[in-house]
């Protein structure tokens, strides 16, 4: 029998289905928000609800968006034969901090079995369909360097096939790092993707 009520645990039981919130996190996170003269339980039910109710996925990209096409999918300057493949929307935003003139595809997710996360899961249906329509030269498969990732590009590949030309993020050392801190694959990934200067 527990000394909190309920309503409490219900709160914290909610927030530890959030991915990185343990028990302890979601306990601090409920008794915040109850003391709290700053952040309100309503202002963030509120806030919840309007993610759900307001927001859209793109019908080209499947980035978050407020319209039915995404700004970024809209921009006739953009590169609409190019197609970044990415796992998240927050993907997006990190990759239009760079100079890619380029379109995306967000999967929302990647393969993971034990996870629950087959090909049904992702928005792989969506992609398909814009490979289909035509205009596509090449497709950058941008997932995480894991296993995942990894067997998700490699079935993004084969669903391709010789559509477009398929490429993948080059794997090494990020900038800064030493060598000899380095492991074994990364490694020999970064004299994989060596390029000339």
């Amino acid at each position: 029998m527990s000394l909190l009520p309920p309503q409490i645990l219900n709160v914290i039981e909610e927030f530890q289905k959030l991915p990185g919130i343990g028990p302890k996190s979601a306990e601090r996170l409920t008794f915040y928000l109850l003391r709290s003269q700053k952040a309100s339980p309503e202002s963030l039910g509120d806030a919840l609800q309007n993610l759900r109710n307001e927001l859209k996925y793109c019908n080209a990209c499947q980035m978050v968006t407020l319209t039915e096409t995404c700004q970024i999918c809209a921009d006739p300057a953009r590169d609409h034969a190019t197609i970044l493949v990415v796992e998240d929307p927050l993907e997006v935003v990190a990759f239009e901090k760079t100079s890619y003139r380029g379109v995306y595809h967000v999967l929302h997710g990647v393969l993971s079995p034990i996870d629950g996360m087959g090909p049904e899961q992702l928005k792989l249906r969506e992609l398909i369909a814009r490979m289909d329509a035509g205009g596509i030269k090449e497709v950058i498969i941008a997932t995480n360097p894991d296993v995942e990732g990894d067997a998700t590009a490699s079935y993004i590949r084969s669903q391709i096939g010789e559509k477009a030309r398929v490429t993948r993020l080059a794997h090494g050392l990020p900038m800064g790092a030493d060598i000899e801190f380095a492991d074994q694959v990364t490694l020999r990934e970064a004299l994989e993707g060596r390029r000339n200067l």
